[in-house]
């Protein structure tokens, strides 16, 4: 996705490839949790909220998706959630790539359920008034976020092209809550940047994983390959992840041969995706993670672990082993549900866990703030590692 949430879930199936739920004549079902009484008691509870409830109107739609919403929430899965028609189609438009808002990738914030930015886009609103990674977003226009979906916050940031929006910010070291005033505008993803460094080294950054990021990334390994590359930084630092089949496919162009990840539903039924190791990477190889690293991303950079490919530095990983999808209904409407589990080339589940560098090194946020040149010490320290590597 292409604002502030990028795919947390793993990947997000394309709506023509998934399961349509069929319109049934509605019956009891033996074993259902929806039963006479249940029914009974959702009328009960309209008929009070339409007596009694002060502040206002409630249609029958707010009410119905209310219902939808709070099943889904039952699961007690931050991952999973029900989307109305509108806020589908919301969700399928922010994958064009140009959307209206701040520029900021944002993830869940497992240990205090709040969202907070995992990186921002070069250039973008969020980076000109200073928004950083790891700042938790305790209100949008006044409005709290902790309880909401990644999908409700979203949607309050983004908005019309050069409005404001104001962001309440919970910040590591600050002594009180920080308001950010930021003006929204078009912005446009990049997904993969390529550089070369000093000594022959190339630099590539994969800010997510989506299926454009495929040809970027080919375009440059092969740039980075003909300006006579000798050592490959790959920094995944930030990235919440994305599509599986984009991972995969990247993963076939570094990768020797053999298993890349593999995934199991409840019913044990696995799905397995490989290489064949015809492009094996053939340069030393670093790769840069933090906490912000997820899901797709613990797919490469496990990936690259297991088989011992290049050397991981940093800090461990977010840790999102599960696979979501979205099953859409009839009526427009969807449902974002976890279906499975992945495991990388050696049978290891990160979720909860993540993927631990070889050589930690912990982000200097105060001096890369602070400073007018910015100086990026994880980058400094995978450049010395890599010279090492290429002797």
């Amino acid at each position: 996705m292409i604002f502030a949430i990028c795919y947390l879930g793993l990947y997000i199936q394309k709506l023509m490839e998934a399961p349509r739920q069929p319109d049934e004549q509605f019956q009891f079902k033996e074993g259902s949790a929806i039963d006479e009484s249940v029914i009974t008691k959702l009328q009960n509870l309209e008929s009070t909220v339409n007596k009694y409830f002060y502040l206002g109107e409630v249609t029958n739609e707010e009410f119905q998706d209310g219902i939808y919403k709070g099943m889904i929430a039952a699961l007690g899965d931050p991952y999973s959630e029900y989307y109305s028609a509108e806020e589908l189609a919301v969700l399928m438009d922010q994958t064009e790539g140009i959307y209206y808002g701040i520029g900021a990738y944002i993830q869940l914030d497992t240990a205090t359920g709040l969202p907070k930015i995992s990186g921002t886009i070069e250039g973008a609103p969020s980076e000109e008034v200073d928004l950083r990674a790891n700042d938790l977003i305790y209100e949008v226009d006044g409005t709290a976020t902790y309880g909401m979906t990644l999908t409700e916050v979203v949607s309050l940031i983004k908005g019309p092209e050069d409005t404001n929006v104001v962001l309440t910010i919970i910040r590591e070291g600050a002594s009180d809550y920080l308001e950010v005033s930021v003006t929204r505008r078009q912005v446009e993803t990049p997904t993969v940047e390529y550089t070369m460094l000093e000594d022959d080294m190339a630099y590539i950054q994969i800010t997510e994983f989506d299926e454009v990021s495929i040809d970027q990334f080919a375009d440059a390994l092969a740039t980075a390959k003909g300006s006579g590359m000798k050592g490959l930084i790959l920094d995944l630092r930030g990235n919440p992840g994305g599509s599986l089949n984009a991972v995969v496919e990247m993963a076939r162009m570094i990768l020797p041969k053999g298993m890349i990840v593999y995934t199991e539903d409840k019913n044990g039924k696995r799905s397995e995706y490989a290489c064949d190791g015809s492009r094996k990477l053939k340069v030393p190889l670093v790769v840069l993670i933090d906490m912000n690293s997820a899901s797709a991303s613990e797919i490469m950079a496990g990936a690259i672990k297991d088989y011992e490919l290049g050397t991981l530095v940093g800090t461990t990983t977010f840790g999102k082993g599960i696979v979501q999808q979205i099953i859409p209904f009839r009526d427009g409407s969807a449902v974002k549900v976890t279906i499975s589990a992945y495991y990388t080339p050696k049978g290891n589940n990160i979720h909860g866990i993540g993927v631990e560098p070889d050589v930690v090194c912990e982000f200097d946020g105060e001096a890369y703030y602070n400073s007018e040149d910015h100086p990026d010490n994880q980058l400094e320290k995978a450049k010395e590692v890599l010279r090492e590597m290429m002797k």
